[in-house]
């Protein structure tokens, strides 16, 4: 049953079509860093609104804190009008995902915003998911611009600016619990801000292009790099690897084996069709959620490969 209703002005709410799709499993698969499950509803935020999603069968209901007249920008962000089953249908026969298929069925991609993808992933290098939240959370409680909110609601921000970033000190951005990450956001967020970053460029060029002008800011890795590509901009030929995709590849396609990182490259590379960033979250989510470590423990981390 959905959480006790809201104050919301009339013109905020609708109702998306969602066949085949797992609202919880998309948004908490380490693709976003916003998202709340709160009384049975999940609270976030996508650009500049506050939002509320409940899903009940193949309709997720959507809420907003304002009025809101075409609600393009959040089928966009959910891609509610993929047909998963043209994208299923892609990858390739094998055990390994007709089982990840199989426990996570549903699983989709966001489309989310450039600048905040990217901050969020220079963010996530070697820690947990609920610790990038935190991060994420600070950052926009003291440097967001607020949003509208229903009455009885947290105060929410939108996501800072890189403009807004740019401006700050490094010891600022070390008070959101960065660490050693906050420089690197610092020079993203100067890069971008000046131009000589244009995320809204990168989406013209090519994958190989793109990756190499991402890869050039410190504190960018390949796998924060593919993050980026992938989740901000729908390259389904950027797979990104961390620890948790590195094992699904070496446990579920090289079992009593020891393939190299080339190996492992080549075989992401080429093996999964295309949409090969779709299949990735699939083994991400597969290997991280609803299968056991080998050592028993329920290690989560959301880590980076550098």
């Amino acid at each position: 049953m959905p959480g006790p209703a809201l104050i919301v002005p009339d013109g905020s709410r609708t109702t998306l079509p969602a066949r085949d799709y797992d609202l919880a499993a998309t948004l908490a698969s380490g693709q976003a860093f916003r998202w709340r499950l709160r009384d049975e509803a999940w609270e976030g935020v996508v650009g500049r609104r506050w939002v509320r999603l409940h899903q009940t069968g193949d309709r997720i209901e959507a809420q907003t804190a304002v009025v809101v007249t075409d609600w393009r920008w959040l089928e966009e962000y959910l891609q509610t009008g993929l047909d998963l089953a043209l994208v299923l249908n892609t990858f390739p026969d094998d055990a390994p995902l007709r089982a990840a298929v199989a426990a996570c069925r549903g699983l989709r991609l966001l489309r989310q915003e450039p600048w905040e993808c990217l901050a969020s992933f220079i963010c996530s290098s070697t820690k947990q998911i609920v610790q990038i939240q935190q991060i994420v959370e600070l950052l926009c409680e003291r440097f967001g611009e607020p949003l509208p909110a229903p009455p009885g609601q947290p105060p929410v921000s939108a996501f800072p600016t890189a403009e807004r970033l740019a401006g700050l000190t490094e010891s600022s951005l070390r008070g959101c619990k960065m660490g050693f990450r906050a420089p690197h956001v610092l020079a993203a967020a100067r890069h971008v801000a000046s131009g000589q970053l244009n995320l809204d460029q990168l989406a013209t060029l090519s994958t190989g292009f793109a990756r190499n002008e991402l890869l050039k800011r410190s504190g960018v890795g390949p796998k924060i790099a593919d993050c980026v590509l992938l989740f901000a901009y729908g390259r389904q030929d950027a797979f990104p690897r961390d620890v948790w995709v590195n094992r699904a590849l070496r446990e579920l396609y090289f079992p009593h084996r020891r393939p190299t990182p080339d190996r492992l490259r080549e075989f992401a590379r080429t093996h999964f069709g295309p949409f090969a960033g779709f299949a990735q979250q699939y083994l991400f989510h597969y290997i991280r959620v609803h299968r056991r470590p080998r050592n028993g423990q329920d290690d989560r981390r959301h880590d980076a490969i550098s």
